[in-house]
């Protein structure tokens, strides 16, 4: 575009008109260099009028000068076109910029000067401050830490316990040289981190149906985050469908979303979570026809939507350290890939990822029980082909009462969403066999497993 067609485009988040070179030149200049970039059109008024302005030696003088007091250091592109000048300034790979006058920002058409929250906000969106690495005030080492979750990382991370426990902590940038723990460690190393850090709660939700109405159960989890990664898939294995493959004597369960994809999409959500989000916490939901797992804080600072998946940027580095060095990473960048490649090898499932300023979503689209009957079903044996969706269904029934031994008929219905006739009549065949027993009242009582017994066919 021309230097006309720019001028009509009139004032804007991109573009800032000035008659002459005064002082808040400089302010402009710093304000796009911390947002995305802009040009800077000195003479020419603010309806779009060219004035015009000499660029002589005294005047780049004084540009020069206004540039030099923008830190850390700037560089911009000056051209002098029809008596106007024009400064392009880029987006600033080095950002926050400041000049004199403070810390300023393009918000809009205008040019604003930072409030001191404003300032730690901006740091935080840029990357420049990893809540993982700060100091936790709140922690009190004697009270708070756990020796057994301590002695339990070191064992998963293969550390010599021959060093003393303040010496591998600070190694691992866990405890500083005042004794306090920082947020990293108190998330890995205290008993809970209800009271410690209030938004680390993992929350897992089955809902009945398609939306997120009527909740059948729920579990928060507080404690610490290895704890919290294991309880929260423990609770999708809780609530997902369960299929068997059998072959010869041996059985295989076969979850119908691959634990692999569901345990990097939690261990992703912990890991990259924005930490400073105070009023939002990790949600995993069930739903009858999907899984959502989906966590405060869009893509980090420096990756891009296209480059997702493909690119590595780490919102919480020393959170991601530490899970690599206990096997739960096992190489940082390539979670999204493992997803996709564990949902590629079944037809059982798909993905789905979902992102946009504030939320990052891994959505798992769950296919009919049938489905996974019939893929499986070429592998096992053709005497008991016939019987495997009925056998499906009895040992889900079989788990959730291993599980929940209060479970009534109607509540396992809608667990895995099927008549209450339907269900009566596993259980009738399941005591018939003498796989259950039942144990008081009908309405009071409990079941029994028996965990010898195998379904009959």
């Amino acid at each position: 575009m021309n230097l006309q067609e720019l001028l009509q485009l009139g004032e804007s988040y991109h573009q800032e008109f000035k008659e002459t070179i005064d002082k808040s030149l400089v302010r402009e200049i710093c304000a796009f260099a911390n947002a995305s970039g802009g040009k800077v059109f000195i003479g020419v008024s603010d309806d779009g009028t060219i004035k015009g302005v000499n660029f002589d030696n005294n005047t780049r003088s004084r540009l020069q000068d206004s540039i030099n007091h923008i830190e850390p250091q700037l560089r911009v592109s000056i051209d002098y076109q029809q008596s106007v000048i024009i400064i392009t300034i880029p987006e600033s790979k080095s950002k926050p910029h400041a000049c004199s006058e403070g810390f300023f920002l393009r918000i809009g058409p205008n040019s604003q000067k930072l409030t001191r929250n404003q300032i730690i906000e901006f740091f935080q969106q840029e990357g420049l401050i990893h809540f993982d690495e700060l100091i936790n005030s709140r922690v009190n080492v004697d009270k708070h830490f756990s020796i057994t979750k301590y002695n339990h990382f070191i064992e998963l991370a293969k550390i010599s316990p021959k060093l003393a426990p303040q010496e591998i902590l600070q190694n691992l940038h866990c405890l500083n040289d005042k004794q306090q723990l920082t947020n990293a460690g108190a998330l890995f190393f205290c008993d809970s981190i209800e009271f410690l850090i209030l938004q680390a709660k993992i929350a897992c939700v089955l809902f009945q149906g398609t939306e997120n109405i009527t909740i059948l159960d729920r579990k928060d989890y507080r404690a610490d985050l290895v704890n919290d990664i294991e309880d929260s898939i423990i609770f999708l294995r809780k609530h997902l469908n369960i299929a068997y493959k059998i072959e010869h004597i041996q059985r295989e369960e076969i979850l119908e979303i691959p634990e692999v994809a569901l345990r990097e999409a939690v261990i992703n959500a912990v890991c990259h979570r924005n930490y400073f989000e105070k009023g939002a916490n990790i949600v995993i939901a069930i739903f009858s026809d999907r899984v959502e797992i989906s966590n405060p804080g869009g893509l980090p600072s420096g990756l891009s939507k296209e480059s997702f998946g493909h690119k590595s940027v780490t919102r919480n580095p020393l959170i991601a350290d530490l899970l690599h060095r206990i096997g739960y990473i096992e190489k940082i960048g390539t979670g999204i890939k493992r997803i996709k490649d564990a949902i590629a090898e079944t037809s059982n499932c798909s993905v789905e990822f979902k992102i946009d300023e504030h939320w990052f979503s891994t959505i798992f689209y769950r296919n009919k029980l049938n489905n996974i009957s019939s893929d499986i079903s070429s592998d096992i044996s053709s005497d008991i082909s016939s019987d495997i969706s009925s056998d499906i269904r009895s040992n889900q029934i079989i788990e959730l009462l291993l599980k929940d031994n209060t479970l009534s008929a109607a509540k396992i219905a809608t667990i895995l969403n099927i008549s209450s006739r339907g269900v009566e009549k596993h259980l009738a065949r399941l005591k018939q066999d003498n796989v259950i027993i039942r144990q008081g009242s009908k309405k009071y009582g409990t079941w029994l497993v028996n965990t010898q017994k195998s379904i009959k066919r």
